[in-house]
């Protein structure tokens, strides 16, 4: 049950006004806090410290309430009736939304022929969590890898290979494309060092930046060779990627389609962009002027084809919201990136709704802060180079591996208390601001963190498991703990529907957390095995710890955590 829907309801139809419902910081004022005498004040036109004690009773004749007290000027305090709460409590089940909606989530955003590297960490962290508390509440995600595999970094990458593999036949005139290519292929750390060391050249050659942007050109163009080449290291880098995001036990993407993909509709979307005059000759190169006169900040145009007559990556996202419109026709499409490409998207935005594609209130970015290192700075390695998103994993399993020596965890397990400690202190910041990356104060065992939430999801597995009593409500007379833990469970469902409201993946992960401190000052003031506890008290409190771990699990399934069976 969602506790706070059902109260708020229910004061709400017997007063018949809305009035807002909190939650007290201090649970010994009351469960629950209503504005409603200060609302109905204004409407009567009544002293709210008056109005307050006319609706007291009217509130304490609902069927949960077991007191009700006035405040301040006119706050009304509500305390839930013991027996309604440990009657009401229940396992959440996902959602069955009213009006089901259909929303392309549109995250990773992987680069082809570069290793995923610590700015992936929270798109593809926060992106499956979304997509999975979307999912919850009961509506349908199609879930996309947007690679950036059909850009300049792909002519950068065909152009290197060509430098160090001259003589190789994908480079001449009359390259075969039916020819067996099964020979030419690449180890994935070799393939991962080429476009870096491309770039570092091209900053100091024209001439290969030059060669780099017309073998980009042919590329998009249909040259065979090249083509063929891309054929060849695109599957690689793929795995690659899918092995990493494996590690952090994300869901499969629905759809691998990238910017090559979205190449393939760009002409249809330049008809309809003519058809509608939104296109541009400017200096060689198709614009798309997105400016209003009410604008005040710059709003630069986008550019549809450079003037080497080159797809460009503004063109390629419009050409794929086009496709999704075609393919999917979602009611939302919802970008999330790192909060710098804010101006891009303000700019597709625009273009899709001045071409008729979607209504600007109806397609949303989504743009997240930077993980830094103690310097305040994005972290890096100690060489200076941003941390691969596999070196980050493997920083954390070492941390875990190395604080748990002495408890006898096999890697498996390691692993899992590493990832959840990567995912959880990931996800408890707000997704909008930045944070401090500590290997050694996220994979503590106590606190905040990952592995505390691991740990107390284990006791109680723990728990379960070494009985064979019932559980069952048998005892309706609870103590505080009882009832704070029971409050807590009943949270679960206003928590996830304002989690899904404002985009707040924090609002799980703090939610967890709390939900673990009940957790475990139940289990420290409320003895359940022990000898001289009877067994109608054995039971209820059972029963009550197998709906926290239900809770806790169905909560930490959202975030995409794995329970180790022991710890």
């Amino acid at each position: 049950m969602n506790l706070y829907k059902h109260v708020s309801n229910a004061i709400n139809e017997k007063l018949g006004f809305n009035a807002n419902l909190e939650i007290p910081r201090n649970r010994e004022f009351g469960d629950f806090s209503t504005n409603a005498a200060m609302v109905g004040a204004k409407l009567a036109h009544k002293n709210p410290r008056e109005l307050a004690n006319e609706i007291l009773p009217k509130i304490q004749e609902l069927d949960f309430v077991e007191s009700a007290s006035i405040a301040g000027p006119g706050f009304i305090n509500i305390k839930i009736r013991d027996d309604f709460i440990l009657n009401n409590a229940s396992v959440p089940q996902p959602q069955k939304a009213e009006q089901p909606l259909v929303i392309d989530m549109d995250y990773g955003a992987y680069n082809v022929a570069k290793s995923l590297h610590i700015g992936h960490l929270r798109t593809t962290i926060v992106g499956d969590t979304l997509n999975r508390i979307f999912r919850f509440m009961g509506h349908k995600t199609i879930s996309y890898n947007h690679m950036g595999d059909w850009g300049r970094s792909m002519g950068f990458v065909i152009a290197w290979i060509k430098k160090i593999h001259p003589d190789w036949p994908f480079f001449q005139d009359d390259f075969d494309p039916s020819m067996d290519t099964s020979a030419y292929t690449f180890d994935i750390k070799e393939l991962n060092t080429f476009y870096p060391q491309a770039a570092a050249l091209a900053k100091q050659d024209s001439v290969f930046m030059e060669e780099a942007q017309n073998i980009t050109a042919d590329l998009q163009h249909g040259h065979a060779g090249y083509n063929a080449l891309y054929n060849i290291f695109m599957p690689i880098s793929l795995k690659c990627m899918h092995d990493t995001i494996a590690k952090l036990n994300i869901l499969p993407f629905d759809r691998d389609l990238g910017e090559k993909n979205a190449a393939l509709y760009t002409k249809p979307v330049e008809e309809l962009l003519c058809k509608k005059n939104l296109l541009q000759e400017s200096d060689g190169a198709e614009i798309i002027v997105v400016k209003k006169d009410t604008d005040t900040a710059p709003m630069p145009p986008m550019m549809f084809y450079n003037s080497r007559g080159a797809t460009t990556y503004d063109a390629t996202d419009i050409a794929a919201v086009y496709y999704r419109k075609l393919t999917d026709n979602p009611n939302k499409i919802i970008y999330l990136t790192d909060s710098r490409q804010s101006l891009h998207f303000e700019q597709l935005f625009r273009v899709a709704e001045l071409a008729g594609l979607f209504d600007i209130k109806n397609i949303e970015h989504i743009g997240y802060g930077t993980i830094n290192g103690a310097d305040g700075k994005p972290f890096k390695t100690r060489s200076g180079n941003a941390a691969e998103l596999d070196d980050i994993i493997q920083i954390a399993i070492d941390a875990v591996r190395a604080r748990a020596a002495d408890r006898n965890l096999d890697n498996e397990t390691i692993e899992q208390i590493a990832i959840a400690a990567l995912k959880f202190n990931d996800l408890m910041h707000d997704l909008r601001s930045d944070y401090i990356f500590d290997p050694e104060s996220v994979t503590s065992f106590e606190g905040r963190t990952g592995p505390y939430v691991l740990y107390t999801a284990v006791r109680l597995n723990s728990v379960l498991k070494r009985t064979n009593i019932e559980a069952q409500i048998n005892n309706t007379n609870i103590c505080a703990d009882e009832r704070n833990l029971l409050i807590a469970i009943m949270d679960f469902d206003r928590t996830v529907q304002a989690a899904y409201e404002n985009r707040a993946t924090d609002m799980i992960a703090n939610y967890v957390y709390n939900l673990c401190q009940s957790i475990n000052a139940f289990y420290h003031t409320c003895p359940i095995l022990h000898n001289d506890i009877d067994i109608a008290t054995q039971q209820t409190r059972l029963y009550i710890t197998k709906l926290a771990r239900d809770t806790l699990i169905t909560a930490t399934n959202l975030m995409g955590l794995s329970i180790p069976d022991k710890m």
